[in-house]
């Protein structure tokens, strides 16, 4: 799971709320972490690759959107595997971890494993959460027609920039001046914790509002691509909206537990004793709420695929296909349309007028497929509906 308490546990005078949940039947806790993870991973995977008997859905041209969420995917399953390496390590070598609780330790191997394990997920997971709440954007950007390929270089910039700054920046603060030193005060602490659930508050309050602004855009699109608003418009205007309720009811079930748990432990710390009988529930509490996280963050990857695209199947075709582009067809198709000049009639304005609005028309529907990745009955009806179906 991913949790700033792991980059605390690593302080050998870590504080006692730390120490509660860290040495929790961790042979359980670990084995929950590889179980949890490893199942996630393979799902993953599974939703990713090609199946078979499915053609490649077919795009006017390559979309941002969908290169933010196989780059989400990607975090998930790289965050998957720090954990289960990280798990590993812990209960296939116990005596190496204990050495971490050693102050003044010569042996630096375990400390270097512990806060470079815990980076390399904090990193992964917090990346994800930055390409999500650009994927909010984008998806917003889209719908005004304001975003294309080029925006995804600024993503890149901003998601990876943003997440190593705040991981290091934390870190740097919560060792601070050495690991011998660490967690004397909650003054190293609380930065830490700011930059871990930073970005996961931002995709909690700003994505849903991003949303809601997409959805209202979408139905505005569909309203004037023909003027009126059919059955099939509402319908898709209504699968677009529950494809984002999904991706967000998928965020706050895997990490509202982190929530719960940080505000439990803290209320903890804050007291003289942690161990006293009043406090016998709140402790309870965060046991089962860590718990929880070890089984709920790692399968955010395989949530987040159904989410995305739904369930792809079983049947996984690894044979290597070679697609056709679409636009290579539409070019040689024009090629051979365009073979004879045809003289210019009077009739070439009305031609003029009818291009212009189809070209409008292949924008909105370009954005809406965007939005509509991995739906192929939405596809389909987006393709019916369109006038370049209907023979404009």
């Amino acid at each position: 799971m991913a949790s700033p308490r792991l980059e605390t546990y690593c302080c050998p005078n870590r504080d006692a709320a730390t120490q509660l949940v860290m040495n929790f039947q961790p042979e359980v806790f670990c084995g929950v972490c590889i179980g949890s993870a490893s199942i996630s991973l393979l799902l993953t995977i599974l939703q990713l690759l090609p199946k078979k008997g499915q053609s490649p859905r077919k795009m006017p041209k390559a979309s941002s959107s969908s290169t933010i969420l196989l780059l989400i995917s990607i975090c998930d399953i790289l965050g998957g595997l720090g954990m289960i390496f990280r798990s590993s390590v812990w209960l296939g070598f116990p005596g190496f971890i204990a050495n971490i609780s050693v102050v003044n330790g010569t042996d630096v191997w375990p400390s270097t494993f512990c806060v470079g394990s815990a980076m390399w997920i904090q990193l992964l997971y917090s990346a994800g959460f930055w390409w999500l709440f650009c994927y909010a954007v984008d998806s917003y950007l889209v719908v005004r027609r304001s975003a294309g390929l080029s925006t995804i270089v600024l993503y890149h910039m901003m998601t990876w920039g943003l997440a190593v700054m705040l991981c290091v920046e934390g870190i740097a603060l919560l060792y601070y001046p050495s690991l011998s030193s660490c967690e004397n005060g909650l003054e190293h602490a609380i930065p830490h914790y700011i930059t871990t659930y930073a970005p996961l508050l931002l995709v909690l309050v700003a994505n849903p509002i991003l949303f809601r602004r997409t959805v209202s855009a979408v139905a505005s699109l569909l309203k004037g691509r023909q003027g009126i608003y059919t059955e099939n418009e509402r319908r898709l205007g209504t699968e677009i909206q529950m494809r984002f309720f999904k991706i967000m009811l998928v965020f706050v079930i895997c990490w509202s537990s982190n929530i719960i748990n940080e505000t439990l432990l803290f209320y903890l710390e804050m007291q003289p004793d942690i161990n006293e009988m009043p406090l016998k529930n709140i402790r309870s509490a965060a046991l089962i709420t860590w718990i929880i996280m070890g089984v709920l963050n790692p399968m955010q990857g395989f949530l987040f695929t159904l989410a995305f695209y739904g369930w792809t199947g079983w049947r996984v075709d690894l044979k290597w296909r070679k697609r056709e582009i679409p636009w290579e067809s539409m070019s040689s198709s024009t090629v051979g349309e365009n073979a004879y000049p045809s003289p210019v009639n009077y009739q070439s304005n009305i031609h003029d007028s009818k291009k212009i609005s189809t070209t409008d028309s292949q924008q909105t529907d370009e954005a809406i497929s965007m939005l509509s990745e991995g739906n192929t009955s939405s596809d389909e009806r987006l393709t019916r509906s369109s006038p370049i179906y209907q023979g404009w």
